[in-house]
């Protein structure tokens, strides 16, 4: 595998290394040893998977608060996705800021998400298939969201009319970043980085 960094600290982007042959291509996409020595969480509890009918669906944007230490590798199994990250950690020097990448099953990249970093996509076909891997199982109660298009994060989504999304996606209020700081703050996270 190969890691490439990105402008968000600690998010990266795995990409395959296809051994081919007449069948196809046979390539890892896990190994804790490699995902541990390029400094990213190696221990994965959880794993899910999206079904989305048609194009131009919006998830997101969602994270966990601590104390959970969720990260998220995020691969598209089938389809393609604009595939959305947003910095919510208060002391890294991207705090607020994005990042995009396309995902796609026929390149079969994935995207490592830290932390207190929001996710979310929007799929570029029909019948898009995701599968998400967490270093920590989903707690609802520490689950938290953001309006997809917010304009706090300033995202570019490819998308813009005829957008299937659901009623609680759509509806989070505008993101306040004193309400936000103050739930971090009580979660006992406001040195995280």
């Amino acid at each position: 595998m190969q890691f490439r960094s990105t402008p968000l600290e600690g998010a990266v982007i795995v990409e395959v290394e296809p051994q081919r042959d007449v069948r196809g291509y046979f390539a890892r996409t896990w190994c804790s040893v490699e995902f541990a020595a390029a400094g990213l969480a190696n221990i994965l509890v959880q794993a899910s998977m999206s079904r989305n009918q048609r194009r131009g669906t919006v998830r997101g944007m969602h994270m966990q608060l601590p104390p959970s230490a969720e990260a998220k590798l995020v691969r598209c199994a089938q389809g393609s996705i604009h595939d959305v990250i947003v910095d919510l950690r208060p002391r890294s020097p991207t705090y607020l800021r994005n990042f995009s990448v396309e995902l796609t099953a026929r390149v079969s990249n994935a995207l490592y998400i830290p932390p207190l970093m929001a996710h979310g996509f929007q799929t570029l076909e029909d019948d898009t298939d995701v599968l998400y891997c967490m270093s920590d199982v989903y707690s609802p109660e520490l689950a938290v969201g953001f309006r997809w298009n917010d304009s706090a994060f300033q995202i570019d989504w490819p998308i813009c009319g005829g957008v299937t999304i659901i009623p609680r996606d759509r509806d989070y209020p505008d993101f306040d970043q004193t309400t936000y700081l103050a739930r971090l703050h009580a979660a006992g996270a406001a040195g995280e980085s």
